[in-house]
């Protein structure tokens, strides 16, 4: 079994955080690996920005998280 590095940990084992809706100020749940949610409230898309991480400069990236989550982070970030 391969083991992943320390700093791949968020995004291959992702966890629940709060997140304030700009547009009505409700508090949305949204995960650590999505850079993005619709708030349940009005119904927009709330983006956060993702803060930088192995993604953009591992050469193993894509093997150790997956490539269609790699794609998805990668795009957000840019």
């Amino acid at each position: 079994m391969k083991e992943s590095c320390p700093g791949s940990k968020e995004i291959t084992n992702p966890s629940p955080e709060d997140l304030k809706c700009v547009f009505c100020g409700t508090v949305n749940e949204i995960w650590s690996d999505e850079p993005d949610t619709t708030c349940h409230n009005c119904k927009m898309t709330i983006d956060r920005v993702m803060k930088t991480n192995c993604l953009l400069w591992c050469p193993a990236a894509k093997e150790c998280v997956g490539a269609e989550k790699y794609e998805r982070l990668t795009k957000a970030m840019k």
